[in-house]
């Protein structure tokens, strides 16, 4: 009789991450794989869902205007219940460390499912920074059975904490997505619209951490660089959260050389990556995706989860004072030996087989419990 994995996912980072490993599953004999989307991002998440072929067999529709946290978490364990009350699964798993990963990880402790943790083992050891994710993925590792850790570090992390067992490095199912989304055509009309002898700036910013005065000095830093260089262009897809709508509005709108767009579909995001002379991005996935295609990445963190970007050379963190953010956009624009230096690292991420990884290791699992 088939596994009856349930796949639990609600935000755009984690639909194109888990999307890879729905595809596998469904591809393996023996696996029955069962989407709930929980709907945390709404439009953003359909977006990819759309891309991938994927069709959710449950939507719980959380996302609701200025939710809180607090409002958010009850309302996904609230509906989690109900997904558990009418199906019985073999297996759960949830991706990283968002509030719907979290949730849905609680949810399948009360119901005494396995649960797998994808990309488990990240780590900032500031409760605070990223907040709430670092409390989230520490959570959801008590919990879970099955730990999928990107890279050794993140191993090492969850070996430390005493989970001894069932750890699998994999590499990052973000990077097995890039696979699909290059290979898809590039149509978004910022093609046309940016000229072909700039070099282009890629940039994301919408933490919680970073709302208010810290997302104010960055964009003190783009408007001086810009005015500063008349060869570069900043693209900038603003979350569709009010408050960093706002934020963005009273801080670069009219901007010259500034594109703000509305989020970018998952395959425009990676071509326009791939087109671009550098990153800046407070996001995680982004300092995973951009070192597999050359770009260096300056982080708008004072800490990563990721560090291995930052000891192989391909992930720098600015943090956002005006004059570190300055600098470290120059650095990269004027001293060529800086640029090379992070654009030619080896990407630490892993080679695009992390899904068929996870999969076997699934299988492994279960066969050797007997099930």
């Amino acid at each position: 009789m088939d596994k009856k994995v349930l796949v639990v996912f609600g935000t755009r980072p984690e639909a194109i991450k888990m999307a890879p490993l729905v595809k596998e599953l469904e591809q393996t004999p023996g696996f029955m794989p069962v989407v709930c989307v929980t709907g945390q991002h709404r439009e953003m998440l359909d977006q990819v869902l759309q891309f991938f072929d994927i069709h959710a067999d449950m939507d719980l529709n959380m996302m609701k205007e200025g939710q809180s946290l607090y409002s958010l978490s009850a309302d996904l364990l609230r509906g989690m219940e109900e997904v558990f009350q009418k199906n019985k699964y073999d297996m759960v798993l949830v991706h990283g460390d968002t509030t719907t990963a979290f949730i849905g990880a609680l949810a399948a402790y009360y119901a005494k499912v396995p649960i797998g943790h994808v990309e488990a083992g990240l780590r900032t050891y500031d409760k605070y920074a990223p907040f709430p994710e670092e409390m989230n993925r520490e959570w959801i590792g008590r919990v879970a059975d099955m730990h999928f850790a990107p890279t050794r570090l993140a191993a090492e992390h969850l070996m430390k904490e005493n989970r001894t067992r069932h750890i699998y490095v994999t590499g990052n199912t973000g990077i097995d997505a890039m696979k699909w989304t290059l290979s898809a055509p590039f149509t978004h009309p910022l093609q046309h619209k940016l000229r072909k002898d700039t070099r282009w700036i890629l940039m994301t910013m919408h933490r919680r951490e970073n709302w208010g005065e810290p997302m104010s000095h960055v964009f003190q830093a783009i408007k001086q660089l810009i005015r500063e260089n008349p060869d570069i262009e900043v693209i900038y897809p603003v979350h569709p959260n009010p408050a960093i709508q706002k934020a963005v509005s009273d801080g670069l709108a009219g901007e010259d050389r500034v594109h703000l767009t509305a989020p970018l579909d998952v395959v425009d995001l990676h071509h326009i990556m791939k087109r671009s002379y550098m990153v800046l991005t407070d996001s995680g996935g982004i300092q995973e995706e951009a070192p597999s295609l050359g770009k260096p990445v300056l982080v708008l963190r004072d800490k990563t989860e990721r560090p291995e970007g930052v000891i192989a050379g391909t992930l720098k963190c600015v943090g956002t004072d005006t004059r570190a953010v300055v600098k470290g956009i120059k650095e990269l624009l004027f001293d060529p030996r800086a640029y090379a230096a992070m654009a030619k690292a080896a990407n630490p991420f892993g080679d695009g087989t992390a899904s068929a990884q996870i999969v076997s290791a699934i299988r492994n699992y279960f066969d050797a419990s007997g099930e």
